[in-house]
């Protein structure tokens, strides 16, 4: 079959000049801003020197992504886009015969119980759609708990049992779990690569359905070329006040971002670990993971194994994917604040190692401005502290030493008739409206109709759900902006950093215990910061109040979001609800109702 091509690569190009031409100056425009404000306090010092180029920093990845968000926001209210990978089994006369894929969900120390009944639901949904023939399951364990393989193996031949799954339903135990997750699915490709095509890769809380799992092996035999398609997971079945935070922002807003990412990577986009499928033989030919240079450990690979092997995979000439739009593709997300934070410890250390490979020879563009932008996802919390920094050591000096006032009139831009203080509110006022942008643009396309609302709760119910979420989105910041930058400084320290069993239940909570050793620290910082702002000058403890808010709360913040009984009743209130809620699949209402048995 010949390679499928949905944009020539003049019109891939195309559209990168147009997206990152916007980007350039969006950010151009707010640091000329930025430096006509500095300018006007009686010419640039060094500090303030620092203070721009951080600044300009700093709002390149906010412009990026309120560019993604309005180019996806324009191609999901014209609903046309003719590099939706989709659309291809929208408009197919006659559909592929499927070759037997291998669908894998590596494990580690997991729930026993939310592992198979999530596989459960997942094997039932593909019997339903008549191609169970057509798809193998394997679990793979690395699990190092002699109870937890016992109760693995019991639950896998209970299982079996129950949906005739033998022949069907593998389980294999590893006696040495080298490379963690990376080394548990080369030791499967190397045992079973060569008698599958195509291998889809779970996670211990995924749940795809069956008709996905079926769309995305149409989408491999459709596409000759393709090496990897990432089908979008949508985060579901969260109970805690955060974790329905987090679930209601990827369900609403996820769809636009996703739709832009597409819109100027295309076909060189990126894999995310799980809820994708792979083209098996490229993939053990070409996505070995290299050595990582410099290790303490010998023959160590990287952590964060997905962004490499999607690099490696694009370098061998195979088009990566992002199906956006793809319905029955779910996972679960950390219950509370304090496990994202333990969570992004380990995608901090793990995006870092790839540095090595943002310079690399033979890699594409596109895969190393992916690679640079995870980096980057971390490395801006310490620029945003230091600029926050070196701001109030500026407005101290100001204020010490009587330094001449923003609001003069002379400015780097004399055509602009607005006084220092006001272009500063102007800015301010813009910069907080950008980060608000993409929300606002997700509600305006559901409140297009009654139908597109009610799965949110109503057109009422949505607004009042992205107020609350917006504004527990500013108190959590500064407080992950501390967290980020502490990881960022123990990973330049060359801390080492363990791969443990994620928590995925809510259990009870974070306790009042919990919360104080870990967001102690930030109170202090804040309350400190906040008396030094005062001191300083009240109006600039007004402008940072936003920062130390978060900070001097953060304990309190942190046992309210680790709350079951709060994210149970603002459900029944029916806010921050999504789609998986209100009109739940039936993979998802099997997997709930199994749970709470």
């Amino acid at each position: 079959m010949a390679p499928v091509k949905f944009l020539s690569n003049k019109q891939k190009v195309r559209r990168r000049i147009t997206f990152f031409s916007m980007v350039f100056l969006l950010s151009t425009l707010a640091t000329w801003v930025m430096a006509d404000i500095l300018w006007r306090g009686g010419g640039i010092n060094s500090c303030e020197m620092a203070i721009l180029a951080l600044f300009a920093i700093l709002l390149t990845p906010v412009s990026m992504g309120v560019v993604q968000a309005f180019t996806g926001f324009i191609i999901l209210w014209r609903r046309r886009d003719p590099a939706r990978l989709l659309s291809q089994l929208e408009t197919a006369t006659t559909l592929p015969e499927l070759p037997v894929t291998a669908v894998v969900l590596p494990i580690f120390n997991e729930d026993v119980s939310r592992v198979y009944e999530g596989l459960r639901a997942i094997y039932r949904s593909v019997e339903k759609t008549g191609h169970l023939q057509h798809f193998d399951f394997f679990v793979l364990s690395d699990s190092n708990d002699p109870n937890k393989w016992i109760e693995e193996e019991m639950a896998w031949a209970e299982l079996c049992k129950q949906v005739h799954g033998f022949g069907h339903i593998f389980y294999r135990k590893r006696k040495t779990a080298l490379n963690r997750k990376s080394g548990n699915i080369s030791d499967f490709c190397r045992r079973w690569g060569s008698k599958y095509r195509y291998m889809v890769i779970l996670d211990a809380d995924s749940v795809m359905s069956g008709e996905c799992l079926v769309k995305l092996a149409q989408l491999m035999e459709l596409n000759p070329q393709s090496g990897i398609i990432q089908a979008a997971p949508v985060q579901a079945l969260s109970e805690t006040f955060f974790g329905r935070l987090m679930q209601f922002a990827g369900s609403l807003y996820g769809p636009i971002f996703q739709a832009g990412l597409n819109f100027w990577q295309a076909d060189e986009g990126n894999y995310w670990g799980h809820n994708a499928i792979i083209r098996l033989a490229p993939f053990i030919e070409h996505c070995a993971l290299p050595d990582l240079p410099a290790s303490k450990i010998p023959r160590a690979k990287f952590m964060s194994h997905d962004y490499v092997e999607a690099a490696l995979m694009r370098r061998a000439g195979y088009d990566v994917w992002l199906a956006y739009g793809l319905g029955g593709s779910y996972e679960g997300g950390p219950p509370t604040l304090l496990d994202m934070a333990k969570r992004d410890r380990r995608w901090c250390r793990g995006n870092f190692q790839h540095s090595w490979l943002v310079l690399s020879p033979h890699m594409r563009p596109i895969n190393r401005l992916h690679l640079a932008l995870g980096i980057m996802s971390y490395l801006s919390s310490p620029i945003w502290l230091l600029f926050m920094v070196i701001g109030t050591i500026q407005f101290w000096i100001a204020s010490r030493f009587s330094v001449a006032s923003f609001d003069s009139d002379v400015g780097l831009s004399s055509f602009l008739d607005i006084g220092g203080n006001q272009l500063a509110v102007i800015l301010f006022v813009t910069t907080i409206s950008l980060l608000f942008l993409p929300k606002f643009l997700s509600l305006l396309l559901i409140l297009r109709s009654r139908q597109d609302a009610k799965p949110y709760g109503g057109k009422l119910r949505a607004t009042i759900s992205i107020v609350l979420e917006h504004g527990f989105s500013m108190l959590i910041t500064p407080i992950l902006m501390l967290f980020h930058s502490r990881f960022v400084l123990g990973v330049l320290a060359g801390q080492e950093v363990g791969w443990g069993t994620q928590r995925r239940g809510g259990d009870n909570g974070n306790d009042w215990g919990e919360a104080i050793d870990a967001h102690f620290g930030h109170t202090v910082i804040g309350c400190l910061w906040g008396l030094l702002a005062w001191k300083i000058n009240p109006a600039f403890f007004w402008w940072m109040s936003p920062i130390f808010i978060g900070l001097i709360i953060s304990i309190p913040v942190a046992v309210l979001l680790s709350k079951i009984s709060v994210g149970q009743r603002l459900r029944r209130m029916k806010i921050l609800l999504t789609p998986q809620e209100s009109q739940p699949p039936v993979e998802l209402a099997e997997l709930q109702v199994s749970l709470e048995m």
